[in-house]
């Protein structure tokens, strides 16, 4: 008897030519790596790159480091430490990833007892990627929020309370009784019986502007400390959710679907800084913001303090993002003769010139602001979060078309903080896929979808009242002295015990033999200068002020100092910029 046949409008599997592309769609037809795929183009992967290493720490960062470390005098130590550390280890991570096309932690097999290291960096992006699409959420809400006539923190409002005010306030002031007698008191008191302060006896204190209090009272609703969670902030819940959208919609298909996605958002970063940069330098004040920044205001006598070099390596390390298992993985979708050394010093010089450029786009706008102000550029600069949500914005609001040109500013942001998350979740789905590739082959989507859904999940906390204290936990210990030891480490590892002059070999097979004259650099980079640098930062971390013997008795003259640890509970904790507190 004849076997039943399938009817032609059902589709029969057992008959069905599965090929590698079918089956595995982030795979394409022409791919070298028909298990993996590789880049479309060289430019998916180029912009790729340069998303990932330019982030929302060029815009918030640099420029106020610039600024407090001597101004144009900072970039003399930023240049050198960016070839004596940043390109070598960029360099290296990009030739271990594509050698192997291994993501961060199964490329260890080329040491498998550090692999620890790998999985450390894979650790520490999971936890940078739930902090860092809060900060991609606030923009979503600022930009959201900005869609009106006037913008909400251009006045103190309604959410307002008394210390609302641009000016400073009035708190104390002197008044004349009935007895002939002159008495300080507190102004309420003063208003309330309405008297009349004697003039010149004013005290007076900094007002708070009404951006500052619009992102505590109104953004942020933020509680007392992190002991009062509160309740989760819905819109900045929705807002989160949407970023994890917009993240899981790019990455479905892996580099196929995120490759040309950051095409928009590599690129559009450097369109709107130039507008601001434009319209900044037309504004009255402008050319004094950018001579604090880089001009005539720079000090180059701070080249001869040592913490100017610590913050000049310490930016560069974290700029360009070594060490967080990124650079390995998209570098792992590579054809294997890529040229990943032009590739290198093309995303090492981009990262770098893009901090500088997007400085001057800040300080022309703060100048502004200091000028209509009344006061110095250096009392309205600011840094990270203090900068981006508060100083800007509160700089904006004083421009004609207040409301477009927020818009264009959160909008970057936007897009500077997706393609580094872009990347951050490529690591942990490349890991996944070395470790079970069968199972990514069929589940990549759901797989992917299901990280983003985790971590939305997880990431619920940092948008509850007490959120903001958990973003700065996260962001400063979470990322700090992990990612520099998994550096040295790696360094170790890869130069000193597999050795440096065999990865030079296996760096040859990929690019070409090349003279002993161009590995004379990279040999003394990786072999002593580079390892030593990131040695002598790490060697910055001081013991903590309650170290020292338990009982006074038994410290004598040498901790005769330190905190008491039986008064004193609440002890800081040294971090990579020897402050124990957030920024």
């Amino acid at each position: 008897m004849d076997k039943l046949k399938c009817p032609s409008f059902f589709k029969c599997r057992g008959k069905e030519k599965v090929t590698a592309s079918s089956e595995n769609f982030h795979v394409g037809e022409n791919d070298e790596n028909q298990d993996r795929g590789n880049w479309s183009k060289k430019s998916d992967y180029l912009l790729s790159m340069v998303g990932y290493a330019v982030g929302l720490g060029n815009v918030w960062r640099f420029p106020y480091l610039t600024y407090n470390n001597g101004g144009g005098a900072f970039l003399i130590p930023y240049a050198i430490m960016l070839a004596l550390a940043g390109l070598p280890l960029f360099f290296l991570e990009c030739s271990l990833g594509q050698f192997a096309s291994l993501g961060p932690v199964s490329v260890w097999r080329i040491l498998p007892l550090f692999q620890g290291v790998g999985i450390t960096m894979v650790l520490i992006s999971i936890f940078v990627t739930i902090y860092y699409n809060v900060i991609i959420a606030y923009s979503l809400y600022y930009m959201f929020a900005s869609f009106q006539s006037e913008l909400p923190w251009k006045n103190c409002s309604y959410w307002a309370d008394k210390n609302c005010s641009r000016s400073p306030i009035v708190t104390h002031c002197n008044v004349g009784t009935r007895i002939e007698a002159i008495i300080q008191v507190n102004k309420s008191w003063v208003d309330a019986n309405h008297l009349t302060c004697i003039n010149g006896s004013e005290v007076y204190q900094p007002g708070q502007l009404p951006s500052e209090q619009y992102w505590n009272k109104v953004a942020l609703q933020r509680s007392s400390g992190m002991d009062e969670t509160g309740e989760i902030v819905w819109y900045l819940a929705l807002c989160l959710l949407l970023a994890w959208l917009i993240v899981g919609a790019a990455l479905f298909k892996g580099i196929k679907s995120s490759g040309k996605v950051v095409y928009f958002t590599a690129i559009f970063p450097y369109v709107v800084l130039l507008i601001l940069l434009i319209r900044g330098a037309t504004l009255e004040g402008a050319s004094k913001g950018i001579s604090y920044y880089i001009g005539a205001e720079s000090n180059f006598t701070k080249l001869q303090e040592a913490e100017v070099w610590k913050d000049a390596a310490t930016q560069i390390f974290y700029s360009l993002s070594v060490a967080w298992g990124g650079l390995v993985a998209l570098s792992s979708y590579n054809k294997f003769n890529n040229n990943c050394f032009s590739d290198a010093i093309v995303v090492c010089l981009t990262n770098c010139l893009t901090s500088v450029f997007a400085g001057f786009a800040i300080f022309s706008i703060l100048g502004h602001m200091a000028h209509i102000s009344g006061k110095e550029v250096s009392q309205v600069v600011k840094s990270g979060f203090d900068l981006a949500f508060i100083a800007y914005p509160e700089a904006l609001a004083q421009l004609p078309g207040g409301p477009f040109w927020s818009i264009l500013f959160f909008f970057m942001l936007l897009t500077l903080g997706l393609d580094s998350q872009f990347a951050s979740i490529e690591t942990i789905t490349t890991t996944i896929q070395d470790l079970f590739p069968k199972v990514m082959k069929k589940m990549r989507v759901p797989i992917t979808l299901g990280c983003c859904l985790v971590l939305f999940l997880l990431g619920l906390v940092c948008v509850t009242q007490a959120g903001i204290y958990w973003v700065h936990l996260i962001d400063h210990f979470c990322a700090g002295w992990g990612i520099l030891i998994a550096a040295i480490l790696e360094v170790i590892g890869i130069i000193w015990i597999y050795g440096g002059n065999r990865f030079i070999e296996d760096i040859e097979m990929m690019i070409g033999a090349k003279r002993w004259i161009f590995w004379l650099w990279w040999r003394a980079c990786w072999f002593a200068i580079t390892p030593i640098l990131l040695i002598r930062i790490v060697s910055c971390c001081r013991p903590a002020s309650n170290w020292g013997p338990y009982l006074e008795r038994h410290r004598g003259e040498r901790y005769k100092d330190m905190v008491d640890p039986i008064k004193e509970t609440d002890h800081e904790m040294p971090t990579v910029s020897g402050s124990g507190k957030p920024e």
